[in-house]
């Protein structure tokens, strides 16, 4: 048998072979999973309709077919018309600004026909093969086109050499690189272009932003597909390269950026102190509304160890009168200009307490660093497109409602505070990210005290790893952002201490802070600086001496005893899963390893197929 694959200038395909007859068994096979043997739609001759169901089964016959609406005719000949596809691209550069060389190169995309859905977390790497040049940044994502897989490789090399990328040293240095790592559910082979990239499974620089842009559930045939290209899955490829245990460390790097630098928030836990500039904040209201006494206060904070200090200009306590953005920046623009002014200010970060695109802008514009919303882009639909404009991290806060409606009898409701918690946090980054804010930029932040009853506090600072794995379930990648967490002084210490007075409750703030940063809390936001970072250093200390706890090493991923996939009409099983830790006399799903997915009937037919073309 003879296969000939070529792809037209207008994207489609023409593939010939002999064509293979409807009382073939892999048509009919009732076992044969949409996953593994992909389906495509086809007419037959005289009308006759049926499913084929197919992907790669080592035949070498049709392993390269990129196809997905078939028209069988007598002759064989099949001219395959382009649809939306979902792709991966992974981006490098090590020339010039790398940071600015990503944006452009995502920008450039867009305009030539690649939807964005999904960016990986940023990766500072060590150089590899060519070893004599500068450190790279890596990520890639996720999108959808309509292009050719030719035209979008024609596509990306424009893009590169319109940024400045010349023919030179192989695996040299290069202001932007982009590599097609999957297209749909296709292997594609061709002179000028290998699909699934060749290379993907030895380098851990690419397989780790890959492995960022899928969730621990399999959300697709496509997904699943992707994870068929390795016989392992794209996990088991990961782990086997060294996985999570890989970063920090051997050259690469998780980092986000901020005020112009790579921030590793794995090194230690960061200090954020609270500066409240309003008069009736349920705390200190009232205590730094004038512009020395706030700067005092800074000076204090920064003395103590801070190493953010969060801006508030408005009071996001239970019931609190909500002011307009023009009085919020009239609170806030003069202490943040002061404050700009401090030398001591040099090499700390400034955050922007607001729910306002207009503070927002106007603070970053000032030379403010962080946007932290408390209601996660839900008090004003510009926020997004205008924290995606800005290029600045943005903490996404879980909140029901608005300060005002947020502690009612409806908005306190949950079944599973954690998983809940967890799910709508998601869905409201990934329509940041929908905006263009990319995950790279992303910091989460539960919302103790913020639509949550002291029990629901209490759950989610016990449950801060498992919440990570339920994000996970839908993006590793957003999975692995910087958790903020943010206990100081709320009324759940007080009535868990007794404790009416709010600045009384210090105290039950370090223990509430010991066991956020014990449970993976990456920046912990206080008011007592002083007390709470002794509790952070005693605490990175010991993650030190016996190990992070802090990363989700070996992916781990909360499931039930019963955890199924469905795709299409087949349901998968989890295999090989280890039991970690076994909570469900709790009531509470049992937290497990995935070691791998078994992809069984994965070969299957290959036999029975071999068999049926060999008696044609």
């Amino acid at each position: 048998m003879e296969e000939k694959l070529g792809f037209l200038g207008n994207g489609s395909s023409i593939v010939t072979y002999p064509s293979i007859p409807i009382d073939c068994p892999v048509l009919h096979h009732p076992s044969i999973p949409i996953a593994i043997f992909e389906r495509f739609e086809y007419s037959v001759l005289h009308e006759v309709e049926a499913y084929c169901y197919y992907i790669d089964i080592n035949l070498g016959l049709i392993d390269k077919a990129s196809f997905s609406f078939l028209n069988f005719s007598s002759d064989a000949s099949i001219e395959v018309h382009s649809q939306e596809q979902e792709v991966v691209i992974a981006l490098g550069s090590n020339v010039g600004d790398r940071l600015s060389n990503f944006k452009e190169a995502l920008s450039q995309m867009r305009k030539s026909g690649i939807e964005i859905t999904r960016h990986a977390c940023l990766y500072e790497t060590e150089p590899v093969y060519v070893t004599d040049q500068p450190l790279f940044l890596n990520s890639a994502i996720r999108g959808v086109t309509k292009l050719g897989p030719h035209e979008l490789l024609s596509v990306l090399k424009k893009i590169e050499k319109e940024m400045g990328r010349i023919k030179g040293i192989r695996y040299g240095p290069r202001p932007i690189d982009l590599d097609i790592l999957f297209y749909g559910k296709y292997r594609i082979s061709s002179e000028i272009l290998t699909v699934p990239h060749e290379r993907i499974f030895e380098r851990p620089f690419v397989m780790a932003p890959l492995v960022d842009l899928l969730g621990s559930d399999i959300d697709s045939d496509t997904v699943l597909c992707w994870h068929s290209f390795s016989k392992k899955g794209l996990f088991e490829s990961w782990e086997e390269l060294g996985g999570e245990s890989l970063i920090g460390k051997d050259g690469l790097r998780r980092v986000l950026p901020v005020n112009d630098r790579l921030w590793d928030w794995s090194k230690r836990t960061s200090m954020m102190g609270i500066l409240n500039l309003t008069p009736d904040s349920f705390s200190d209201g009232g205590k730094f509304d004038s512009v020395g006494s706030a700067i005092s206060r800074v000076r204090t904070m920064i003395l103590e160890g801070a190493d953010i200090i969060d801006l508030g200009a408005q009071s996001t306590r239970p019931m609190a009168t909500k002011i307009s953005a023009k009085e919020e920046l009239d609170r806030l623009i003069p202490v943040l200009e002061k404050i700009l002014e401090l030398p001591e200010i040099e090499g700390k970060l400034l955050s922007i307490d607001t729910f306002y695109s207009e503070v927002a802008l106007e603070a970053i514009k000032k030379g403010a660093h962080i946007i932290n919303d408390v209601s996660g882009g839900k008090l004003d639909s510009d926020m997004f497109q205008v924290v995606a404009n800005l290029d600045v991290p943005y903490v996404a806060m879980h909140m029901r409602g608005d300060p005002s409606t947020m502690q009612n009898s409806e908005n306190l409701k949950y079944d599973d505070v954690c998983k809940e918690v967890s799910e709508e946090l998601y869905d409201r980054v990934r329509s940041a990210e929908l905006c263009g804010v990319p995950a790279w930029r992303m910091i989460l932040d539960p919302g103790i005290g913020f639509s949550k009853k002291t029990k629901d506090n209490l759950e989610i600072l016990m449950g801060l790893k498992r919440m990570r794995s339920e994000v996970a379930r839908k993006s590793l990648g957003m999975s692995h952002a910087p958790l903020l967490i943010g206990p100081s002084r709320k009324r759940f210490l007080g009535e868990i201490c007794g404790r009416p007075c709010a600045v009384e409750r210090d105290p039950g703030t370090v223990a509430a802070v010991t066991c956020a940063v014990l449970g993976g809390a990456n920046v912990i936001r206080v008011h007592n600086v002083g007390d709470n970072a002794d509790a952070v250093k005693l605490c990175d200390s010991l993650y030190a001496d016996h190990g992070d706890p802090k990363s989700m090493k070996n992916e781990e991923i909360f499931f039930s005893e019963s955890t199924e996939m469905e795709s299409g009409n087949c349901v998968w099983k989890l295999a090989d899963v280890k039991e970690n830790r076994d909570l469900s006399s709790k009531g509470r799903p049992l937290i497990r390893k995935q070691k791998e997915w078994r992809f069984e009937l994965q070969y299957q037919m290959q036999e029975q197929m071999t068999m049926y073309l060999g008696n044609q």
